[in-house]
C-alpha cells in the first residue's frame, strides 16, 4: 500500500470540505466482500483425490440470512454513484470541451490498468500451466474461480459509461429519475416471472444496479440529509425484500447460490433491488457515528492506505485464498467436512493466512493502481465521446464475458454464455485490451488560458471525488 509518509501527506492534504465517511464506505464495503468471500468457500477432496470448491451456504442454508448484511456491493455503487455525480461536475467545469471521454479516462484508469494487470497474469499462467501439460487438484477450478470477481468490473465500467446522461436526468427530474428505473426493474421481473419473456431478465443488469447508482447522485445533492429519508428507505426496503421473499419466486439468498434455479445477483432481481435500498438507508443513519469514525487521524490515515490499494485486493484476494487451499492440499493438510466444527476451528487461520497472502500480491502489483501523472496540456490529440464510448463498450464487455468464461481451456476454446452471445476466453481478452486502449487514448484538450491542469486522475484523499 502507500507509504506512510505518502500518507500521511494525504491525510495532511484533505480538504475540510471532503466527505470522508464515503470513504470509509468505500473500503467497508469492499472490505466485507473479501471476508465473504473467505468465509463462503468451501473446499473439499473427492474420492478420486480431485478438489471441488462448494459454498458454504449451500452446505448451511440457515447461513443465508447473513447475506442480508454480507450482500454490501449496492452499498459500493451507491458510493460510486455520489463519486462520479461529483468528479463529472467538476471536469465540465474545469475541461475545455466536451468533458465525457476526459471523464471516462479520469474514473477507469485506476479501475481497467490493474484488471489487464490481473488479466495478462492469469492468462499466461493459465496457458504455460496448459501448454506444459500441469495439472493440479485446484488448476482447472481456480482458472475458472479467480475471474468471478471480474461481473462487478464490468458492471462498475456501466455505471461510469452511463453517469453524464444518467446525471443530466437526475437534475431535470430528481426522485423521479430514480423511481423510474425502480418501476423499470420491477417491470422486468414482471415480464419474467408473469409473461415468461425470455431474456429481459438481463435488462435488470443495468435497471437494478443503476438505480442504487442513482441514490449516490441524490446524495451527492443532499436529498438524503433528513433522518426521515434513509428511514423510509430501510423500512420499504426491508419490508418490501421480505414480501418478495416470502411470496414470490425469490430465493432468501442475496448471493448467487450453486444450482439454484432463480438467482437473486445473476441477473438482479427487484428483491436484490429492495435490499440494496435497505442498506443505503442503514448506511445513511450511521453517518454521524461514521463520520465521527473516520475524523480521527488514524483512522482516516488507514482509510487512504487501503483506498489506495482496494482494486488491488480485491481482483487478487480469491487468488490468495485458493493459494492457501493448495498449499494445505500439497502438505497434505486434512481439510474438514464444510461447516463442521473442526471446519470452524481452521475458520481464523484459513481467513489470517488468506489476508497475509492478499497483502504480499498487492505490494507486488499495487504500483499499478496508483494514479499516473496527467498529461501536459496539448500533448495527446482529442479523442471523441464516441470513440471513449466505443472503449469502454468494448471493455465492459470484455471482462463481463471473461468472468463467464474463464482463464481455463484458452486452447480448446471453451465457451460460456454472456446473455444470448457465446463467448471465448481470447476473445473477452482482446475485446477488453482492445477497449482499455482506447480509454486510455482518451484525453481532455488544452485547458483554457489561465485555467488549471486537464482532468486527470487525482490522489484518492486529495478531492471531493473518490
Amino acid at each position: 500500500m502507500p507509504s506512510k509518509t505518502r500518507v500521511r501527506d494525504l491525510a495532511a492534504a484533505t480538504p475540510t470540505a471532503r466527505d470522508r465517511y464515503i470513504d470509509l464506505l468505500r473500503v467497508a464495503s469492499l472490505g466485507t466482500v473479501l471476508l465473504g468471500h473467505w468465509l463462503m468457500a468451501a473446499v473439499t477432496v473427492d474420492a478420486d483425490g480431485r478438489a471441488k470448491v462448494g459454498n458454504l451456504l449451500a452446505v448451511e442454508p440457515g447461513l443465508q440470512l447473513l447475506t442480508w448484511v454480507l450482500q454490501i456491493m449496492p452499498v459500493f455503487f451507491f458510493v460510486g454513484g455520489f463519486s462520479h455525480a461529483l468528479s463529472y461536475r467538476s471536469l465540465a467545469r474545469r475541461t475545455y470541451g466536451p468533458a465525457y471521454a476526459a471523464f471516462l479516462r479520469a474514473r477507469l484508469q485506476r479501475l481497467l490498468r490493474p484488471t489487464m494487470v490481473f488479466i495478462a497474469v492469469w492468462g499466461t499462467g493459465a496457458l504455460a500451466v496448459q501448454l506444459l501439460g500441469g495439472d493440479g487438484p485446484l488448476t482447472d477450478v481456480a482458472a475458472r474461480l479467480v475471474a468471478q470477481p471480474l461481473w462487478f468490473i464490468g458492471i462498475y465500467l456501466a455505471m461510469v459509461a452511463f453517469t453524464p446522461p444518467l446525471l443530466r436526468l437526475h437534475e431535470r427530474y430528481g426522485w423521479g429519475a430514480f423511481a423510474a428505473l425502480v418501476a423499470a426493474a420491477a417491470g422486468v421481473d414482471a415480464l419474467r416471472f408473469a409473461a415468461g419473456v425470455p431474456f429481459v431478465e438481463f435488462l435488470n443488469f443495468a435497471f437494478v444496479w443503476l438505480a442504487v447508482h442513482q441514490l449516490g447522485f441524490l446524495r451527492a445533492d443532499g436529498r438524503l440529509g433528513a433522518p426521515a429519508v434513509p428511514a423510509a428507505l430501510v423500512i420499504a426496503g426491508l419490508a418490501s425484500a421480505a414480501a418478495l421473499v416470502a411470496f414470490g419466486p425469490y430465493p432468501l439468498s442475496m448471493v448467487g447460490m450453486p444450482g439454484e434455479k432463480i438467482s437473486n445477483m445473476s441477473p438482479p432481481t427487484a428483491a436484490l433491488l429492495c435490499h440494496g435500498l435497505w442498506l443505503v438507508g442503514a448506511v445513511e443513519l450511521l453517518r454521524g457515528p461514521g463520520a465521527r469514525l473516520v475524523a480521527r487521524p488514524r483512522v482516516w490515515r488507514g482509510v487512504i492506505a487501503a483506498n489506495g490499494v482496494a482494486m488491488t485486493a480485491f481482483l487478487w484476494h480469491l487468488t490468495a485464498m485458493l493459494g492457501v487451499y493448495g498449499a494445505l492440499l500439497a502438505l497434505d493438510v486434512p481439510l474438514p467436512a464444510p461447516a463442521s466444527a473442526a471446519w470452524w476451528a481452521q475458520v481464523p487461520l484459513r481467513i489470517a493466512a488468506a489476508a497475509v497472502v492478499t497483502a504480499v500480491l498487492v505490494a507486488v502489483f499495487r504500483k499499478v493502481e496508483q494514479p499516473a501523472a496527467a498529461r501536459p496540456a496539448g500533448s495527446a490529440r482529442r479523442v471523441s465521446g464516441p470513440v471513449a464510448a466505443l472503449g469502454v463498450t468494448l471493455a465492459l464487455f470484455g471482462v463481463l464475458g471473461l468472468s463467464m468464461v474463464g482463464f481455463g481451456g484458452l486452447l480448446e476454446g471453451h465457451t460460456a454464455m454472456l446473455v444470448a452471445v457465446r463467448v471465448t476466453a481470447p476473445a473477452a481478452v482482446v475485446m477488453a485490451a482492445v477497449g482499455w486502449l482506447l480509454v486510455e487514448a482518451a484525453a481532455p484538450r488544452r485547458p483554457r488560458p489561465g485555467g488549471g491542469a486537464t482532468a486527470g486522475p487525482v490522489p484518492v484523499a486529495t478531492s471531493g471525488e473518490g
